[in-house]
């Protein structure tokens, strides 16, 4: 699964970089080094520019919630056991398949983290875990498939602004050869000439648009535990930790 990656381009460098047409964000987010289920994050969305207009989808910059709250929920506390969709399963999973159809997004990441159980044990006799960050290995962005969806609260007037929640998750696949000794798992990748097919809501979902990243395009290594808190943030949570540090 990914269940933390970080995110620390501003929306600037994220309009520039995703050939964004409108900023949607209500204010810029802090750069987060430690994003978590239940934060607000960044994704890229393709949306008519307003309900009934004849006009094609315009490319926006739009802050989510990550844990996707399907438009039928009853509890939007589901969202928080949906922050990974697994590709296998996306185009027929009634959580997710309405959102594959129309609602596809990109969500922009420095890297993200998964924890490898080395050979060392706990007092309770469970594996000590090492975090790695996983990112590009060009230092660029790394574009995230997601889906999003639009979830209604039914307790809020019809003029509330804040009736609406935003929410998306990550698709995932097994990962490639050189990450797999990490985890099993990773966040499929959208490549640049399929941005816009992808994110186009005129367009049915295909997962041939997706694909793992190729052998070589990401790098991993080893980071501080301290990410493991969600409440520790700061650019040192992606630094490389010492050889000399890290647990065998």
């Amino acid at each position: 699964m990914c269940g933390r990656y970080a995110s620390s381009r501003s929306p600037e460098d994220l309009v520039e970089e995703f050939e964004v047409v409108a900023d949607r964000t209500p204010a810029p987010l802090a750069a987060d080094y430690n994003v978590a289920p239940t934060k607000e994050v960044y994704a890229v969305v393709e949306r008519p520019p307003s309900r009934d207009s004849p006009e094609p989808p315009e490319r926006q910059l739009r802050v989510l919630t990550w844990g996707l709250v399907p438009s039928w929920a009853k509890d939007p506390s589901i969202g928080n056991r949906m922050i990974n969709a697994r590709m296998e399963t996306v185009a027929d999973k009634p959580a997710y398949k309405r959102a594959f159809a129309v609602r596809r997004c990109l969500l922009p990441a420095d890297g993200y983290f998964e924890w490898y159980p080395t050979s060392r044990t706990t007092k309770a006799g469970k594996p000590v875990k090492q975090p790695f960050f996983i990112r590009p290995a060009d230092g660029g962005v790394l574009a995230m498939a997601g889906l999003y969806e639009i979830w209604r609260d039914p307790s809020r007037a019809e003029d509330d602004p804040d009736r609406f929640r935003w929410t998306c998750t990550v698709i995932t696949t097994d990962a490639e050869d050189s990450l797999g000794h990490i985890h099993d798992r990773m966040p499929l990748m959208v490549e640049r000439d399929r941005w816009s097919q992808w994110l186009d809501p005129r367009v049915g979902g295909e997962l041939s648009l997706l694909v793992p990243a190729a052998p070589g395009r990401l790098e991993a290594y080893p980071v501080s535990t301290a990410v493991g808190n969600v409440r520790n943030n700061g650019p040192e949570l992606v630094e490389p930790l010492p050889l000399e540090d890290v647990p065998s």
